[in-house]
């Protein structure tokens, strides 16, 4: 179980702040409001820009705090010991402090361009049935996310110098196939933050609830089939797992 400290809750907070700033305004952007919005949207160009994002900011920070920028992968990450639990509840204190900072200056800069829109924040499609169809689809996303990043953390026999890169390209997919029913949040912050900002809280379990049981589900089936027997302390340290020595 890897110590963390200051440098790095300052670098979560700061690394979802642009995470959720810069797909808050490319939403705002991109993605067009009304009862037709899903035709009028550009969900390829969300897709890439998000998944960019998220390579970019874990290559640079992932040495210094790990790179999870979201509170479902630390939530997993200590349900696997792979975080002390008090680090875990900073770290997603400091997520959820940059998703609500993210999101006021997208609104800062984009104020009248994001208002129909509330600001970037995720809402149900009608293009599902409901809010349990969209609990399914935000669970099923964080799945796939976290799943990701513990593979390519935390597995032992993982190519980690491709962590960020495949952390990223994962959000790219699920962003493009799920954006234009939930918004594709996949992580509480990116949520939170964009919900707080445009008052938007509608569907809340959806996002919440989904996301967690999500992160719960990837966490065992990392650890019953992925990597049995590597619930535990890391072994794997990885250019996006791997603490600057003296900083944490």
């Amino acid at each position: 179980m890897q110590d963390r400290g200051l440098a790095a809750y300052i670098t979560e907070l700061v690394g979802t702040f642009f995470l959720v700033f810069f797909i808050t305004s490319v939403v705002i952007l991109y993605v067009a409001t009304g009862a037709q919005a899903q035709f009028g949207s550009d969900y390829a160009v969300v897709g890439f820009a998000s998944g960019l994002v998220l390579f970019a900011l874990a290559l640079a920070l992932g040495g210094v705090s790990g790179g999870h920028f979201n509170p479902a992968v630390t939530a997993a990450a200590a349900a696997l010991r792979k975080i002390d639990p008090v680090d875990a509840v900073v770290y997603i204190l400091a997520q959820l402090a940059g998703g609500v900072l993210g999101a006021w200056l997208a609104k800062g800069l984009l104020k009248d361009e994001g208002l129909a829109g509330h600001y970037g924040a995720a809402t149900v499609s009608p293009l599902l049935g409901g809010n349990f169809q969209g609990f399914i689809v935000e669970a099923i996303g964080t799945f796939v996310l976290v799943l990701a990043f513990l593979a390519v953390v935390f597995h032992p026999r993982a190519r980690k110098e491709w962590a960020p890169l495949g952390y990223g390209l994962t959000l790219v997919f699920l962003v493009m196939v799920f954006g234009p029913l939930t918004g594709a949040a996949v992580n509480p912050a990116r949520w939170f933050g964009p919900a707080l900002v445009g008052t938007e809280f509608n569907d809340v379990w959806p996002y919440l609830g989904g996301e967690l049981i999500g992160a719960g589900l990837a966490a065992g089936f990392f650890a019953l089939v992925v990597a049995p027997g590597e619930r535990g302390p890391g072994r794997a340290e990885t250019t996006a797992e791997r603490p600057t020595r003296g900083g944490t």
